[in-house]
């Protein structure tokens, strides 16, 4: 048995900024509202036309994250891709970043777990890692968000958060298991699938077909729809018990996290978290402010960015967890 660890970690964000003051301008919205209730101040938005989509700006962020782990593109054995807004119903975008990057024809499995998505594609690489199936192992998680959001009062409560973006980490093996990922800890909870969903286009419910003979204007189920309340506190919660879960596991207290890095969700959720756990604001990274919430590409690139400002350092303990649709939530424990 191995463990695995990650050896390079890259980001990509489209250059158009969208502030808090720009929304008000197109929905009936302000600063104070938004910031209130999320922390959020900005995004990032693709802008039509700029040739930006889901798989590449995962290709971007993977080129930088392969360059930095110092191997060859054609040393990654497997792609993983987190999503939930691939450029294409069928395929996902797994196989479009193996063609993009001309990687040999090794296998490319897409995930959509939504916003721990990334975490889930985590846990996937490291035990296909572990078992000596795979020795490098490229995962991206990467969201288009704004082309598929009600940008108007109607749909304020949900578009104000949503941001676009990518990240990408390599993981390789590691012989020595007091290293790299220690563990990671995946839950559900279907019950609670529909308050946190898109219901369009679906088999189940509205497929292509029954929205078009509609051509009913007024139909909101291919936007995305979030009961806000009643996900922030089953958030809080599950947060905790999956952080709990993972620090019990390895035999560690609290006070043991240097680095916690939290899905992106709300500004909220991670200062509820922090104060919980008793952590100084130098052992939490959030970014939320400046990018939304990017949900799969939101832990790598805030993972990217801690490590870029050297607030990750080897030997660490690197903490990350997300909860999101589904419900679905995990963690992953890293020594670094």
């Amino acid at each position: 048995m191995y463990n695995s660890k990650i050896i390079g970690l890259g980001k990509y964000v489209p250059d158009n900024v969208v502030t808090n003051d720009d929304l008000s301008k197109i929905m009936d919205t302000n600063d104070a509202w938004i910031t209130e209730r999320t922390g959020i101040k900005e995004r990032r938005w693709v802008k039509e036309g700029s040739g930006d989509t889901t798989a590449t700006m995962g290709v971007k962020a993977a080129k930088i994250a392969i360059e930095r782990a110092g191997i060859d593109k054609d040393d990654i054995d497997f792609i993983i891709f987190a999503t939930l807004s691939p450029d294409m119903y069928f395929p996902g975008p797994g196989v479009q970043v193996q063609h993009a990057l001309d990687i040999k024809t090794v296998g490319a499995l897409d995930v959509r777990n939504q916003c721990s998505g990334f975490i889930y594609a985590i846990s996937v690489a490291d035990n296909f890692i572990k078992t000596g199936m795979y020795k490098n192992i490229l995962v991206i998680g990467s969201e288009l968000h704004s082309h598929g959001l009600d940008k108007t009062t109607r749909g304020r409560g949900v578009s104000v958060i949503f941001g676009d973006g990518a990240g990408a980490a390599v993981l390789t093996r590691e012989e020595d298991t007091s290293k790299g990922i220690l563990s990671t800890h995946l839950h559900s909870q279907g019950e609670h699938a529909e308050e946190l969903v898109l219901v369009a286009p679906g088999m189940g419910k509205r497929w292509v077909n029954d929205i078009l003979a509609d051509n009913n204007p007024e139909d909101e189920s291919y936007f995305p729809y979030m009961n806000g309340q009643f996900v922030f506190k089953n958030a809080v919660v599950r947060f905790s018990e999956v952080i709990m879960e993972g620090l019990m596991k390895n035999n560690l207290q609290k006070e043991a996290i240097d680095m916690l890095i939290p899905h992106q969700a709300n500004l909220r959720i991670a200062q509820f978290i922090q104060k919980k756990f008793g952590l100084t604001n130098n052992q939490v990274f959030n970014n939320i402010q400046i990018y939304g919430n990017t949900t799969a590409a939101s832990i790598p690139i805030a993972l990217t960015e801690a490590w870029e400002e050297g607030k990750i350092n080897a030997g660490d303990t690197v903490v990350l967890a997300a909860f999101g649709s589904g419900f679905t939530w995990g963690s992953a424990i890293i020594k670094w």
